[in-house]
């Protein structure tokens, strides 16, 4: 029997020590195996990181270059101005009031032009001649709302800005687009192509700013009675051979002390409005001479005018006659003549108010 007690020792104590090196074995190998585990769940999930952050990256570059696509289309001046109101009101319908300085500017003899040249021709002079009209707007806080065949349609409302600031924008933008013109008319000229002009208006007052069109298809747009009267401003720069008009409106806000050289046109009523409004041409991208001639003879305009408005003809006639004696080819100045000795022969109603109508 005592053999048989020390081998069931011998097999109790080899058992434990079996089971403890299996114990122990098994410990380190589930710490091991946790251990890669670990590793390799770290390498999936920075795998996965990687992964989704190179999905946002190009998902963040694709907006960014379909916002700057989209940028071309909708000016991105409109849409911080929208962006100001609630996102979810930017629907068909949404309209906003401020006030801002609108200008439009035309090729002259537009028509003419485009009938000499081939419809290849006219796109390739079209794009160049808006690329350079770009930068001057763009330079003075400006930003385009509308190519319109050979015009543009552009509005000054930078963010901050006051009416002053707006205005004076305005009127420095249409100076540096007459500087650009005449540097692209040198570059015609060496092509020998023939040159080109443009009139410009700009008028400041309130506009409605929105958006217009169906649900399947809506535009941005500006509105009001103070776009019409930019337009109609630039349609009267052939009529007075001006490059230049601006509203008495735009002077008044920029008040004194700018250094812009100006001088009374008219007292007119525009197409489609009723109240009357004074105009002015603006003078300082002329020569210096050229605005010598103009400014000499600007007091006998304004009083010939001031007598027109009161149906003082002879009076009227009077100043404009002296003006011409200043400066016989001052058109202006015919047109006032012509003015005086049509309508002194007609038969005015009580209330005219001296405004001609164009």
């Amino acid at each position: 029997m005592d053999w048989q007690t020390s081998a069931l020792c011998a097999l109790t104590v080899y058992s434990a020590v079996v089971s403890v090196l299996y114990v122990r074995r098994s410990r380190r190998f589930k710490y091991r195996l946790r251990k890669a585990l670990s590793r390799t769940t770290s390498k999936y999930e920075a795998t996965l990181q990687a992964a989704d952050e190179a999905r946002f990256q190009a998902a963040a570059d694709e907006a960014l270059k379909l916002t700057q696509t989209f940028q071309k289309f909708v000016p991105r001046q409109f849409v911080e101005h929208m962006a100001t109101t609630d996102v979810d009101s930017l629907e068909l319908g949404y309209a906003a009031e401020n006030d801002v300085a609108i200008m439009f500017c035309d090729i002259r003899g537009f028509a003419g032009f485009s009938e000499r040249i081939t419809p290849q021709e006219l796109m390739n002079f079209l794009n160049s001649y808006f690329t350079r009209m770009n930068d001057p707007i763009h330079q003075n806080r400006g930003f385009i709302d509308k190519f319109m065949g050979d015009g543009i349609m552009a509005l000054f409302d930078h963010q901050g800005g006051t009416p002053k600031q707006k205005a004076l924008d305005a009127v420095q933008a249409a100076l540096d687009l007459r500087k650009a013109l005449t540097i692209y008319n040198g570059h015609r000229k060496n092509c020998d192509y023939e040159p080109i002009n443009m009139g410009i208006g700009i008028h400041f007052g309130q506009v409605i700013m929105g958006t217009v069109g169906s649900e399947d298809r809506m535009d941005t747009t500006v509105i009001g009675d103070s776009v019409n009267i930019a337009s109609r401003l630039e349609a009267l720069t052939p009529k007075y051979q001006a490059d230049i008009i601006v509203s008495a409106q735009v002077l008044q806000i920029i008040g004194p002390g700018y250094p812009v050289k100006t001088r009374l046109l008219d007292w007119v009523r525009v197409k489609g409005r009723k109240a009357p409004i004074e105009i002015y041409e603006i003078l300082s991208h002329l020569p210096e001479q050229e605005q010598d001639k103009k400014l000499a003879v600007q007091t006998k305009i304004a009083a010939g005018l001031a007598c027109r408005i009161n149906q003082q003809w002879e009076e009227s006639i009077a100043y404009f006659e002296t003006a011409l004696a200043i400066n016989p080819n001052d058109s202006l100045v015919h047109h006032h003549l012509d003015v005086c000795r049509i309508y002194r022969s007609l038969d005015l109603a009580p209330d005219w108010d001296g405004a001609l109508i164009l």
